[in-house]
């Protein structure tokens, strides 16, 4: 049995380069994320000082690490609840990282740091395990691909994919929005009928109504099928990343829509 019928869209439709090997594997339930994304020979190591949250770690020798491929639910901030499971997903990192006996492994992505100054790394246990693998196949986070930080995102998606299918947790209730319901900036994943696709000199727009649309960059265009992504006008498309309100921005103009979703792999993206 193949894993999500969209997995195979999406290397179908959008991809340029071959990633998509492991998206046909089957959907068997994998304990360790040892099996789905084996740790590289020879890595720099590190000890672990704290857990931030579900996706963040800070080292004793102070660099915060931010996880790639994973992104898990906000933890509660500056006054606001934690989102469903945000909690679970840092104690579960916790365990993993006890089980370490707090010492990590580091394959430093291809960019290094994002622009809070945090090191952008896949991180291992001691055992070779793949945490970002392993929170994703326990539904603990969502898988999010940020060019050019790539190199794990089929088994990492595998790892998603195996949790989705099962119901585990932030899957048990689908997370799912349709565009409609947006209504604040922040991560989310989407589900809508495609009605407009253009491409200009800002990339690719692909509109759901008058209500979001997602933007391909023209930097970043070489990673995707551009002639796939012009014909899905009146297709269903699923699409995540980070919801940008442009009202905010001073860059809404009339019969614009309000919100937009810059879409930074074909990852990001599975057609129904």
């Amino acid at each position: 049995m193949a894993i999500l019928d969209r997995s195979s869209s999406y290397s179908r439709l959008f991809k340029k380069a071959s990633l998509a090997g492991a998206f046909f594997m089957p959907a068997i339930w994998i304990s360790t994320a040892q099996a789905l994304c084996p740790a590289p020979a020879s890595l720099p190591t590190a000890q672990v000082q704290r857990v931030v949250d579900g996706d963040t770690l800070r080292l004793t020798d102070g660099r915060s690490v931010r996880m790639i491929g994973l992104n898990a639910p906000e933890t509660g901030k500056k006054g606001q609840s934690a989102q469903p499971f945000a909690e679970a997903a840092k104690r579960r990192l916790q365990t993993l990282v006890d089980d370490s006996d707090g010492q990590v492994s580091l394959r430093i992505g291809e960019q290094a740091t994002d622009h809070y100054g945090r090191t952008l790394a896949n991180v291992y246990g001691r055992n070779g395990a793949n945490l970002e693998a392993q929170l994703l196949s326990e539904g603990l986070g969502y898988l999010v691909a940020v060019a050019p930080n790539l190199a794990l995102v089929d088994c990492q998606q595998a790892a998603e994919n195996a949790a989705r299918q099962a119901g585990l947790g932030l899957w048990r209730n689908s997370p799912v929005q349709s565009p409609d319901q947006i209504s604040s900036g922040g991560f989310a994943v989407v589900s809508g009928r495609v009605t407009d696709v253009q491409r200009n000199g800002g990339g690719i727009w692909i509109e759901f109504a008058d209500r979001l649309v997602l933007r391909v960059a023209p930097n970043l265009l070489e990673q995707f099928d551009g002639a796939a992504l012009l014909r899905l006008k009146g297709r269903q498309l699923e699409a995540r990343g980070w919801v940008v309100d442009r009202a905010r921005r001073g860059g809404l103009k009339p019969g614009q829509p309000r919100w937009m979703m810059p879409i930074t792999s074909p990852a990001m993206l599975n057609t129904k």
